[in-house]
């Protein structure tokens, strides 16, 4: 290895706490805004609906439903476009990555559901850049929602918007959050490897997705109207675990019911 080159791992390691630095110096007043807006959402009976595609999955589905988590956020996933572990072949990684990027999703998505004024979203996009997530965010603009952007304004600078209008998700948000991640995400520069690997954004986003829903929590609880929490049986033994897991649905299950009615 070059000498001047540092390990792989020291690395990674620098470049996801430079990212989480970055995030705690700059974003925290963005993630509390963020927050204000979502728990006056679910304090009214509405939902914060967390939109994503791609791998942006993962950060969607670490807001709700996990350990640690709470309803009153809808969690929105389309299979098709984010079903990866196939690759190649029927539901392949070819079919997600052109699907992303048809236009007009927004409307027919939004179809499905009640939605409301006083609804939210957290739109999920590491590069800002898929016509898809653009196209939702859009969307929920015209039917009245206040969108929040989770994506990396590095990444986003040195992307091409897919969407027609040219827009990217930073640029319909009302409010963006910057996860910080490196342009092109990935961080690690082998010797002999003319390309990087080990990508940021997984990281730096999630936390951006738990620093919300700590805020959100905080806001809830000092309403007078504490969320019902997903928790481990280590904290509160096995048997009161079951029961929360149980009030947890079927909280969620009726806060649902708004969009189907």
């Amino acid at each position: 290895m070059n000498p001047d080159t540092p390990d792989v791992c020291h690395q990674y390691l620098s470049a996801v706490r430079a990212a989480i630095d970055a995030i705690e110096a700059t974003q925290l007043p963005a993630i509390r805004q963020a927050a204000d807006r979502f728990a006056e959402t679910i304090l009214a009976g509405r939902l914060v609906h967390v939109f994503g595609t791609g791998h942006s999955r993962m950060a969607v589905e670490e807001m709700f439903p996990r350990y640690g988590s709470f309803p009153g956020f809808h969690p929105i996933v389309e299979l098709s476009m984010t079903y990866h572990n196939q690759v190649v072949g029927a539901n392949g990684q070819r079919q997600a990555m052109f699907l992303e990027n048809v236009q007009g999703f927004g409307p027919v998505l939004w179809r499905n559901f009640a939605t409301a004024p006083g609804d939210s979203l957290l739109a999920i996009s590491t590069s800002g850049c898929n016509a898809v997530t653009i196209d939702v965010a859009v969307q929920a603009k015209a039917l009245g929602m206040f969108v929040v952007a989770l994506t990396s304004l590095p990444h986003a600078a040195v992307s091409t918007s897919k969407h027609e209008s040219g827009r990217k998700l930073s640029d319909v948000a009302d409010l963006v959050l910057d996860q910080q991640a490196p342009a092109g995400d990935s961080a690690v520069w082998i010797d002999g490897l003319a390309t990087p690997v080990a990508p940021v954004s997984s990281v730096s986003g999630c936390t951006i997705i738990n620093l919300i829903k700590a805020e959100v929590a905080r806001r809830l609880t000092e309403a007078g109207a504490p969320p019902q929490v997903l928790t481990a049986a280590c904290h509160v033994g096995p048997e009161r675990a079951r029961a929360l897991f149980e009030a947890t649905y079927d909280d969620y299950r009726r806060r649902i019911g708004v969009l189907y009615s």
